[in-house]
């Protein structure tokens, strides 16, 4: 019977332990997980209980616990010695406190404001006041709301076509789901519709006028929605033929007034060059015209070198021949007006010098009998 008593006596010892070591309880063990969107406020609890053995100083401390298991735990928040830091975390810091202005009425549990995607963790809640010591953890989701969401077509809209409606969000934690519906006549998707709602894609097979009017695109998750819209319209089918025909005849015109302007061009170019070639011919042909001096200069030598020549033949029909006018291409007079030159009177040593034979002449009266 000594066995029995011994464990027996065993098992009151280590109640009597257990209860000491436990006497101190976290009485919010019921929430252990939060999803919250982002921008939300948040509350984790962290409530306790003492007990009359718990006598040392109450310390109360909330850490967050890494993903990876090798890096330490990052402290948040703490109570000690009647007195609250905060200033362990800087992404927390400005956004988080104690609920209770007073944690020693048993109430540890910990407020965060304006809640971030990255405040996404476990926390861990610790409580200790000797010899009891407590702790609690909590998860904590923070999601992001869709958002920026936006509604377009692709495809033909004309009858007997395939339309796609597409709807998707920029913003939003997954997983979003999608959802559409007629605003307009029937309210009702058509019978040919085709919905993917993890997509957001809306597919109209075969597609007739009734199909016309605006859809109602709905973008959600767990935290939250958003919403777009667009409207289709159901055309019968372009004329392609006459569109096509209508641009060949549109080139061909072009090409033609093109044409037109180059051979234009082109022509007055040439008219131009020539122009030039002819006036140039003209300036290099033609001389310039003689003076009246020189002119008058060159017949009175060609008349004194022939005085030279003269014999006692052809002197007597020179004489009775008239001085003729001196020609001029700059100037002209009337008939009646005509200078005559009487006979150049060259000096007889000046007449052997050029070369002339001193003849005699009979003297002549007025009336041309010899004298």
């Amino acid at each position: 019977m000594e066995p029995p008593r011994l464990l027996l006596g065993l098992s009151f010892l280590l109640l009597y332990s257990a209860g000491l070591t436990r006497s101190l309880t976290i009485t919010s063990l019921d929430q252990s997980m939060f999803e919250k969107a982002q921008g939300e406020k948040v509350t984790l609890p962290c409530t306790f209980q003492l007990s009359e053995e718990d006598e040392g100083p109450l310390d109360i401390e909330w850490v967050l616990i890494p993903a990876d298991n090798q890096k330490k735990e990052q402290i948040i928040i703490m109570y000690a010695v009647d007195r609250v830091y905060n200033h362990y975390y800087a992404a927390l810091t400005g956004r988080m406190q104690f609920t209770h202005s007073d944690p020693r009425s048993g109430d540890g549990s910990l407020d965060i404001q304006n809640l971030k995607a990255a405040d996404t963790g476990t926390y861990q809640c610790k409580v200790k006041k000797a010899p009891g010591v407590q702790s609690q953890k909590i998860q904590l989701t923070v999601l992001v709301k869709p958002a920026r969401t936006k509604c377009s077509i692709e495809g033909s809209q004309e009858i007997g076509k395939d339309v796609t409606l597409k709807c998707a969000s920029q913003e939003g934690s997954p997983l979003l789901s999608y959802n559409w519906r007629r605003v307009s006549g029937t309210q009702e998707l058509p019978a040919t519709s085709m919905l993917n709602k993890d997509t957001g894609e809306l597919v109209l097979k075969n597609a007739s006028q009734e199909y016309s009017g605006v859809y109602h695109c709905v973008a959600s998750n767990r935290v939250g929605t958003d919403e777009c819209s667009v409207e289709l319209h159901v055309t019968p089918p372009v004329n392609t033929a006459g569109i096509i025909v209508g641009a060949i005849i549109g080139t061909l015109l072009a090409l033609s007034v093109l044409t037109f302007l180059i051979c234009c061009w082109r022509k007055k170019h040439r008219e131009k060059k020539y122009e030039k070639e002819v006036h140039h011919d003209i300036r290099e042909d033609v001389p310039p015209p003689k003076s009246r001096s020189s002119t008058a200069r060159s017949y009175i030598g060609s008349n004194r070198s022939s005085l030279g020549s003269m014999s006692p033949s052809n002197m007597e029909g020179y004489t009775k021949t008239p001085y003729s006018q001196v020609p001029s291409e700059d100037f002209e007079r009337a008939p009646g007006q005509n200078p005559t030159f009487a006979p150049s009177k060259v000096a007889a040593p000046n007449l052997s010098r050029m070369g002339a034979v001193p003849v005699m002449i009979p003297a002549q009266s007025k009336d041309g009998s010899i004298v």
